[in-house]
């Protein structure tokens, strides 16, 4: 079964035919969480880092920001009975699409923001595969825990 997170969104399954997969990650981030003990995955495509830029957006949809939807992905993954200690953290995007001077960095900033937001509640991330100018499409399978990821730049999926 085919679970597909859109921009702005997260998904949460514990599924054991699923896959969780997201398209098109530009300077979006996609944060991919699995727990092997519970074979239960989540992930979320967050656009933008900061809730503040836009408040009444955030309420409506929380995972367009990294600063309510990650936290927000965490809990609906607790909410299946997962805990912090079995978690297995990913990450992928943050590239530099469309903006050749730097002058927005967007996918930068989404990135630094995860960064700070995992060092100060502890999370360790396992693997990741974030920079560049090359967009993104990732999968996780709940069966197995594999994450792939293919870059528009490569002509294959690759395990992250």
């Amino acid at each position: 079964m085919l679970i597909t997170v859109g921009m702005g969104d997260l998904k949460v399954s514990s599924d054991p035919n699923g896959v969780i997969v997201t398209y098109a990650l530009g300077s979006c981030i996609a944060v991919i969480v699995y727990d092997q003990v519970r074979h239960a995955g989540g992930m979320i495509h967050y656009m933008l880092p900061h809730s503040s830029t836009n408040p009444q957006k955030a309420l409506a949809k929380p995972a367009m920001f990294a600063d309510t939807g990650v936290p927000l992905l965490f809990e609906e993954m607790y909410k299946l009975s997962c805990r912090k200690a079995d978690l297995i953290v990913k990450v992928v995007g943050g590239a530099n699409i469309h903006d050749e001077n730097g002058t927005f960095e967007i996918g930068r900033r989404n990135y630094v923001i995860l960064r700070k937001m995992f060092w100060k509640v502890g999370v360790s991330v396992v693997a990741e595969d974030v920079g560049g100018s090359a967009s993104r499409t990732t999968r996780l399978n709940l069966a197995t825990g594999k994450t792939t990821v293919r870059r528009s730049d490569q002509t294959q999926e690759e395990e992250l």
